[in-house]
């Protein structure tokens, strides 16, 4: 295939129009008027803004075990129609991916269900119980490399080092939520900032997140593990992490896309689908962490796509399930939001934050940039007018806090391996 017309960005905000020649799953050519042979199709892009794939490191696909929320097929069709072309599955599942038999059964789902490329996170402890972790030797001679025990972190001082220090042998990835459930109390729901005082509400302090994070740094510093953070939203998370940085530990954090795009100001309403963990924290924390993507203290922004049913989400802030969906919404929303009205990041740096840089850090070859010889995971960004509409999404659930807002561009396509897998609004292809 031979797409014409590509705006591709070179660097900052500079672009150029180029052809791309795509052969055998791979990007063989960019250059300008690429002369198509007898056996090429021809898709003229019309100038429009070309992308490579986004990747998410942090999404709940709900299968198996809760496929009435979401399951691989639905999940992965909501990834392609948002833009990502590669996703980490989280491992909050039933049964959980503790032991190889559970992940190779859970690989043959992913295969014959999904539509984008997608990487399982093994479980840190059994059964993310936090109480005896998984057989790093057995896990890691098999391939696997990603663990984390998400949506409740690892409490136990003991454990986490026995873990990282496992990791560490095999060249694995820790990935932590960082969660110090000590200092939060029943029914915590909100931030404790000023939202927990409006509403009248049980607040979870920052100190939830930067206990653990000033806790499993210096565990770090003991093991030399590599280390991720997952979801960060605290300003003293980020000063932890840009000193852990400064002292040239192998360590890397993600912020989400509603963590950077709300705070708990933009809490209105006792509206459950405002209700994530960690919460939406005070406008000075979400200042921090816009200027820590910036800085390049913070590189990489991930979705944390959490789907709840309807009953589940409609329940108010108290008692609705935390999480929110967001694989559709990411990369029109923070496009339009900080490269084109704000001008917070230049196309290259949302490039880098939404693609490259995970795919460095999570060692993912040929992936994250438009280059001969990469993968052609590629997105199409069309400019307009356009809204956001819930009914629209892919996914099972519609816990979205952003129903009806604006945006100035959509996703119009999706090629994965040089297939085109999503055309505005409809799948070419069921499988990848």
């Amino acid at each position: 295939m031979i797409l014409k017309n590509c705006k591709i960005n070179i660097k900052d905000n500079d672009t150029k129009i180029a052809d791309i020649r795509i052969k055998d799953k791979f990007i063989q050519g960019i250059a300008n008027n690429i002369i198509p042979k007898d056996d090429e199709k021809v898709l003229d892009l019309k100038k429009n803004l070309i992308l490579p794939g986004g990747i998410d490191v942090h999404t709940h696909l709900r299968e198996p075990g809760y496929e009435y929320k979401e399951d691989i097929l639905s999940g992965s069709k909501s990834a392609a129609a948002g833009g990502y072309t590669t996703i980490f599955a989280m491992g909050n599942l039933n049964p959980y991916p503790s032991n190889l038999d559970t992940l190779k059964k859970y690989e043959e789902l992913i295969k014959n269900n999904s539509v984008v490329k997608i990487y399982p996170y093994c479980t840190i402890t059994i059964d993310e119980k936090g109480e005896k972790i998984v057989n790093f030797n057995e896990l890691c001679r098999a391939g696997y490399r990603y663990f984390s025990d998400d949506g409740v972190g690892v409490q136990s001082d003991e454990i986490m080092l026995k873990a990282m220090s496992e990791a560490k042998k095999y060249d694995a990835f820790i990935i932590a939520h960082t969660e110090d459930k000590s200092v939060i109390k029943k029914g915590a729901c909100v931030h404790k900032g000023n939202i927990d005082k409006r509403f009248n509400l049980v607040g979870i302090p920052s100190s939830a997140e930067f206990n653990q994070v000033k806790r499993d740094l210096e565990l770090v510093k003991k093991t030399g593990v590599k280390y991720h953070i997952c979801h960060m939203s605290s300003k003293e998370s980020v000063n932890l992490l840009k000193k852990a940085i400064d002292e040239g530990l192998d360590v890397s954090a993600e912020v989400t896309s509603h963590h950077l795009l709300l705070c708990e100001d933009d809490i209105l309403s006792d509206d459950g689908n405002f209700k994530m963990n960690p919460p939406l924290r005070g406008k000075d924390d979400q200042l921090a962490l816009i200027k820590a993507i910036t800085d390049g203290t913070i590189k990489i922004i991930a979705n944390d796509h959490a789907p709840h049913s309807y009953e589940e989400k409609n329940k108010g802030l108290k008692d609705s399930y935390f999480g929110i969906i967001s694989l559709q919404t990411s990369i029109p929303l923070l496009f339009t939001k900080f490269v084109m009205q704000n001008k917070i990041l230049t196309i290259e740096q949302f490039i880098n934050l939404i693609s490259l840089n995970p795919a460095k850090r999570f060692n993912l070859d040929r992936l994250g940039s438009i280059e001969v010889g990469n993968f052609a995971d590629l997105i199409v960004l069309e400019e307009g007018e356009f809204k956001i509409d819930k009914n629209k999404f892919f996914s099972k659930s519609k816990n979205c806090p952003f129903h009806n807002h604006k945006v100035s561009v959509k996703i119009s396509k999706t090629f994965i391996n040089g297939k085109l897998i999503y055309d505005d609004g409809e799948f070419c292809n069921e499988r990848l």
